[in-house]
């Protein structure tokens, strides 16, 4: 049975490309790398890697490995983890991701008011974007999903609840060449401007793009506030959601505006797992309160 540390060693060639590359990065030479590799592949029966010049690449085989021993080794870290805090006299925690699109001044007030609640507990607050936030409860990196957005994933048993939609805006700077464009504005005039995207930060699943026009350039963001600014600036045209953006359009910073085959509104909801009972996600639900205040507290 392959160990962790080839199933490790295995991800880190996937990661960087190359033999020469892992050794530099883990302090071994490249034929050591290389023979780890080959043993591997024996005791598997299947060739992992296609070897090229300079670099290898994953055969289907070795993708399929590699994508399924992805959450095996999130497991084992997180045994280890729960493990240690045992042997150390650690008090339980809970993880929350929270969708970027929500408002984050709610997500301190809510850390102080988790800690109020309960002196025993570790409390994670994560960031995500759209499938990477499910990526993460689904993976058992996070307890519960806030803002999820799209279809609750195939598999696994989940509770959730409504939080209501999100609308979608599409937004140019106030001095942009479209700002002042007789309404709705066509693909054709929209293609001749970079569209500014928010990176889906699933790792293992398929990434999201929100709206992009086939060929269209792009500039990727890791946040809205960023994502804001290019626009702001004129540097790109995007969609945004509207509680977010309402004040900089209010201050002109921004301008609305119609376009062809608009984006309709979206739903999102909190998830988490349903076999999880404690203490602490029961609080965590219950604060979050119903579909109107979850509305009202995040989405506006």
């Amino acid at each position: 049975m392959l160990s962790e540390s080839v199933l490790r060693l295995i991800h880190t060639v996937t990661d960087l490309g190359s033999f020469t590359a892992a050794a530099n990065q883990l302090n071994k030479v490249p034929s050591a790398i290389s023979y780890s590799i080959k043993q591997a592949e024996d005791e598997l029966g299947i060739k992992i890697f296609e070897r090229h010049h300079r670099s290898v690449s994953l055969t289907p085989a070795g993708s399929h490995f590699v994508q399924e021993t992805r959450n095996l080794l999130l497991q084992l870290e997180n045994i280890k983890l729960s493990t240690q805090r045992i042997a150390n006299n650690w008090q339980p925690s809970i993880s929350i991701t929270f969708d970027n699109v929500l408002r984050a001044d709610k997500i301190s007030a809510l850390i102080s008011d988790f800690y109020k609640a309960f002196d025993d507990v570790e409390l994670t607050v994560k960031l995500g974007v759209f499938n990477g936030v499910w990526e993460s409860l689904v993976s058992g990196q996070s307890d519960i999903a806030v803002g999820a957005t799209t279809a609750i994933p195939n598999g696994g048993n989940y509770k959730y609840r409504d939080m209501g939609n999100i609308d979608w805006v599409f937004c140019v700077g106030s001095k942009h060449a479209l700002a002042n464009v007789d309404l709705p504005l066509t693909e054709e005039q929209l293609l001749n401007f970079p569209v500014v995207c928010v990176e889906d930060t699933a790792r293992d699943s398929q990434k999201r793009e929100l709206w992009r026009l086939p060929n269209q350039r792009r500039i990727v963001v890791p946040d809205w506030i960023r994502a804001i600014n290019c626009v702001a600036t004129g540097l790109a045209v995007g969609y945004f959601p509207s509680h977010l953006v309402d004040i900089f359009i209010k201050s002109g910073r921004l301008v609305e505006k119609s376009i062809e085959n608009p984006l309709n509104k979206e739903s999102c909801c909190i998830a988490w797992h349903s076999d999880n009972h404690s203490d602490a996600l029961n609080w965590l639900v219950e604060y979050f309160g119903d579909t109107e205040n979850l509305r009202k507290q995040w989405l506006s």
